[in-house]
């Protein structure tokens, strides 16, 4: 996944949004040892706590997901067996799961507001903490973890994340533009990215307080 990031997001033309463009080795490579270096960009995480931040990153994924619609399918995808690679297939029905008992409520209302998004490409499955500000600049998306999924898919994840973990007003959804359906899909999403964590060992997880937080923004987007 390394090197397809560095190789095709080397050829993106940003416009509205900045992308920190990848260094290569003094021998021309990409990928050394496993690891990418990306030259630093200056800005700060905003508070999503307020809509117009929420709003802000989804604008600055928008702008990002132009950019990019016209790349192929990334090969490394199906190669991908991390814990959000197979929590993604989990929540597009692509794979099937041990539920966790606590999550059957919210799952079980959220399930109804799963409808179609549109058609796939390359999307950022992780824009809610990878979106900086700078003031007198445009955003910089950072961090690139590529998915192929409807762009509006990419915004549900974003707006779930805030509803769930930083305390976003409901009207997020409606000023965002961002549909029940898209919000709904990022909710079984990071359900599912918890789920494998369990399956996978990792019990670290405070799976009641994440329970209650997903069925609140499931109340939230009216499920």
């Amino acid at each position: 996944m390394q090197e397809w990031s560095a190789t095709a997001l080397a050829e993106v033309v940003p416009e509205g949004f900045r992308l920190a463009p990848p260094l290569s080795t003094r021998d021309g490579q990409w990928v050394c040892e496993g690891w990418v270096a990306w030259r630093r960009l200056e800005g700060a995480e905003p508070d999503l706590s307020t809509a117009s931040a929420c709003v802000a990153v989804i604008e600055a994924g928008r702008a990002f997901h132009r950019a990019v619609a016209h790349l192929p399918r990334p090969g490394c995808i199906d190669a991908r067996t991390d814990w959000w690679a197979l929590a993604d297939r989990a929540a597009w029905g692509e794979r099937t799961v041990r539920g966790v008992p606590e999550f059957a409520d919210a799952l079980g209302r959220l399930e109804a507001g799963l409808t179609p998004l549109g058609r796939p490409q390359v999307v950022h499955g992780d824009l809610t903490t990878n979106v900086i500000f700078a003031p007198g600049s445009a955003p910089a998306v950072l961090d690139i973890s590529p998915y192929w999924r409807p762009t509006e898919y990419a915004e549900g994840i974003v707006l779930a994340d805030a509803l769930c973990w930083h305390d976003a007003p409901a009207d997020v959804l409606e000023l965002s533009g961002v549909s029940v359906g898209a919000v709904a899909r990022g909710l079984v999403f990071r359900m599912a990215t918890t789920t494998e964590r369990l399956a996978s060992g990792h019990d670290t997880a405070d799976v009641q307080d994440e329970a209650r937080r997903y069925a609140r923004a499931a109340t939230a987007i009216g499920l």
